[in-house]
């Protein structure tokens, strides 16, 4: 009972500061409604700060979803997953540290991107000069310009088919909710592409360290003991990690 007394006290004080005006209707000495309001009035121009902090609070929660998204991280953390696994070296580097290397490669790539946003969105928004909805507007032009650079057309007209929305004129006029999706399966089949080409020479070490082992009879001793080694050696020897970086990088180029 007393738990339940605490969660309605509690939820009456999270009530409270919501509410503004209780008032009665102008013109009349009846009481007619309750009027509640958050913050102060709603401005013609744009949203009201509460409702700014809303929208702010529920972008925020979304921002993890939209960086893998709408970003070049998608097929930078899976060729990192792949090249790993390609190597053999199970949790090595950690998966912080290839989140952590995809995370500041995105921020590089996607620098000028987010430059144009700043301009042309967040700075006038700032400013007063258009609405939070005209902002959004606004970013999502960079955005969808940078992500169908990338993408398939076979990929665009697979959700227009599945939408049953016409195709546009111009990609430009694209919705991104269609955008979005073939994009990411786009990505998905390039860093699938680039995951099966760096498999290949360590794959090729693995065959010849099994062979050796077999015609050596040493049938009961695990080629991987003997590959990983080797493996490593000639991704250090080649300077690997800027080869498939440089790569990668360049690829959004």
């Amino acid at each position: 009972m007393r738990s339940k007394l605490k969660k309605l006290s509690l939820l009456f004080f999270l009530i409270i500061p919501l509410v503004a005006t209780v008032q009665a209707a102008p013109g009349s000495d009846d009481f007619s409604g309750i009027e509640i309001r958050i913050g102060d009035a709603t401005n013609k121009d744009g949203l009201t700060a509460p409702i700014q902090i809303l929208a702010l609070l529920t972008l925020l929660t979304l921002v993890p979803a939209l960086l893998i998204s709408v970003t070049s991280f998608t097929r930078l953390i899976v060729v990192s997953h792949f090249l790993r696994q390609a190597m053999g070296t199970q949790t090595m580097p950690p998966n912080q540290v290839l989140i952590g290397l995809a995370l500041f490669l995105t921020f590089f790539i996607m620098q000028p991107v987010g430059k144009q946003i700043n301009q042309e969105a967040l700075q006038p928004m700032m400013q007063g000069k258009i609405t939070e909805i005209q902002a959004v507007e606004q970013a999502c032009i960079p955005l969808r310009q940078f992500m169908l650079r990338y993408t398939r057309e076979k990929d665009l007209a697979l959700f227009l088919n599945i939408a049953k929305e016409q195709r546009p004129r111009d990609f430009r006029e694209l919705p991104m909710h269609i955008v979005i999706p073939s994009y990411m399966i786009s990505e998905l089949k390039t860093a699938f592409q680039i995951g099966f080409v760096l498999f290949i020479p360590f794959l090729v070490i693995d065959m010849v360290v099994a062979s050796v082992l077999l015609s050596m009879g040493m049938m009961y001793l695990p080629p991987i003991v003997i590959s990983t080694p080797f493996k490593i050696l000639l991704f250090v020897m080649v300077d690997g990690w800027n080869l498939v970086i440089g790569s990668l990088v360049k690829s959004f180029y």
